[in-house]
């Protein structure tokens, strides 16, 4: 490894942040190759060249409560980090989603000197608005993926660059329909519906064993169903194993082809999350849900200031997908939605069309990837507002 050779400190804290900041780090490498990346990282920034400082599936919680049971491991993160940024001294840091954390290392950063991107806007526009200005003392550059985030942070003074959505790249398969389909095992013929709980442990804990109740009352209903679920990269088959023991579905589990299972159904039922804008660039339909601490999901409803919760809704401006959450998000009413939507092509057929629209909205006004804006600030270019 060469001492000379550019350093960037990157840090994502969930598979989603993983799986954005893997691509930033490929794409760095085509134009840069040089460069030198270390920190908190997943699997998937490991196998683009990140040398690991802290395993990032260790802090992928969500909600006030689930943070609190992981105070411990949260705090030896963020020393790690603050001590590589005293000692090496990098020159650039690159913040990946996962706010509370990243706006607590970039503050240390700024101290230090170091320049920060910020990758993927928190989001600011949806609850505590008052952050943009936060934002705006200790970033050097937001780097946004939705067109309407821009405009939001020039109003606060604070330099952003749409750099498009890495998702429009990312998300797609090989196969058509029935070849996914036939890929696993399955009946072309047969409806095949899409079973995805989370990619946290607690959203494993919380969301499977409903979805596996629905799924049951579906088979009851419709036996020649199909299930199939994709197992994100920071779970394991052990640690669905104790939830699925006690049914008996036609369900195949999918590691590490998340695309190519979406491809192969014809409606799913997924956490709310990255996954659901996923869905929607992919044309699957879905029934979105989410469960969470009833404290967290409480304190969550006097702050978030927006009318969706799943980020295809919120980008579409509509309710595209049905959301059902906490309690609307029993067995019943998920074997319902989801059942609806498997009988009724026409349902399908127009929530595609609203997911047509999404795609189309996030292909517009990108000029600069982020790699491109990566390598422009380790090289000191003045970068402007916005692209």
């Amino acid at each position: 490894m060469e001492n000379s050779a550019p350093l960037v400190a990157i840090v994502a804290g969930e598979a989603s942040g993983d799986q954005h900041a893997a691509h930033l780090i490929r794409g760095v490498k085509k134009i840069a190759p040089r460069v030198r990346f270390c920190g908190i990282a997943g699997p998937q920034m490991r196998a683009a060249g990140v040398e690991p400082l802290f395993d990032s599936s260790r802090l992928a919680v969500v909600g006030l409560v689930e943070v609190l049971s992981h105070l411990n491991e949260i705090y030896g993160a963020m020393q790690k980090m603050r001590h590589f940024l005293e000692e090496k001294h990098p020159d650039l840091l690159i913040l990946v989603d996962y706010p509370e954390f990243n706006l607590r290392l970039a503050k240390k950063a700024k101290a230090l000197g170091i320049k920060v991107l910020y990758y993927i806007s928190p989001q600011v526009w949806a609850w505590r608005r008052q952050r943009v200005y936060q934002i705006g003392r200790v970033v050097d550059m937001m780097a946004v993926v939705l067109p309407f985030e821009v405009p939001f942070y020039e109003q606060a003074g604070v330099p952003v660059n749409f750099v498009g959505h890495p998702l429009q790249h990312e998300v797609k398969s090989k196969f058509n329909r029935s070849e996914a389909v036939v890929e696993f095992g399955f009946n072309p013929c047969c409806k095949t519906l899409g079973l995805l709980p989370g990619s946290r442990h607690s959203e494993i804990k919380r969301l499977l064993p409903v979805l596996l109740e629905a799924a049951e009352r579906i088979y009851a209903e419709e036996p020649e169903i199909q299930y199939l679920l994709p197992l994100a990269a920071t779970l394991k088959e052990t640690d669905l194993a104790p939830y699925l023991k006690e049914y008996r579905l036609p369900l195949r589990i999918i590691p590490d082809r998340s695309y190519d299972v979406m491809v192969a159904c014809d409606a799913m039922v997924a956490a709310s999350g990255t996954v659901t804008l996923e869905a929607a660039l992919m044309g699957v339909p879905l029934v979105v849900i989410y469960k969470m601490n009833p404290l967290s999901y409480w304190m969550g409803r006097l702050l978030i200031k927006v009318d969706h919760i799943a980020l295809c809704n919120i980008i579409a401006g509509e309710g595209a997908a049905p959301e059902l959450i906490q309690q609307d998000a029993s067995p019943e009413r998920i074997a319902l939605e989801a059942l609806n939507l498997l009988r009724d092509k026409e349902r399908r057929q127009t929530m595609q069309q609203k997911f047509y629209a999404i795609k189309h909205k996030l292909g517009a006004g990108a000029q600069r990837t982020i790699a491109e804006l990566t390598v422009a600030m380790l090289e000191g270019k003045n970068l402007g507002r916005a692209s």
